[in-house]
């Protein structure tokens, strides 16, 4: 026999055996499991921390001194429906989209003991 027709009745014998294949209930369990554990370590916390953050620019107000995403140390000055006017250096002013506020320093009411 040659190695050419070794070769080939190798083949052939791969051919014919059977597809091995899984139980299709445990291996629907194991992707519902997947889902589950994505889940709750990636997609439940980001969306907690984006409704943190939405209820912090919701309470933002003239006054209150933030730092944008660009770190950039601001005060806002105006507020309206969709951006903020903030004061980022004497005579200057800018209007900043509200999803650009990173952290909030201090607030307006807020007074330091």
């Amino acid at each position: 026999m040659t190695k050419m027709s070794s070769v080939v009745s190798a083949f052939e014998f791969l051919a014919q055996a059977p597809a091995q294949g899984g139980i299709p209930g445990v291996m629907i369990f194991g992707y519902i499991l997947l889902f589950a554990a994505m889940y709750f370590f990636m997609i439940a916390p980001q969306r907690r921390k984006q409704k943190e953050h939405e209820k912090m620019l919701a309470a933002l107000e003239s006054g209150d001194e933030i730092v944008t995403t660009g770190g950039i140390y601001a005060v806002i000055t105006n507020v309206k429906d969709d951006r903020f006017v903030v004061r980022i250096a004497d005579n200057t002013k800018v209007e900043l989209g509200k999803g650009f506020v990173q952290t909030v320093l201090k607030r307006q009411g807020a007074e330091k003991k």
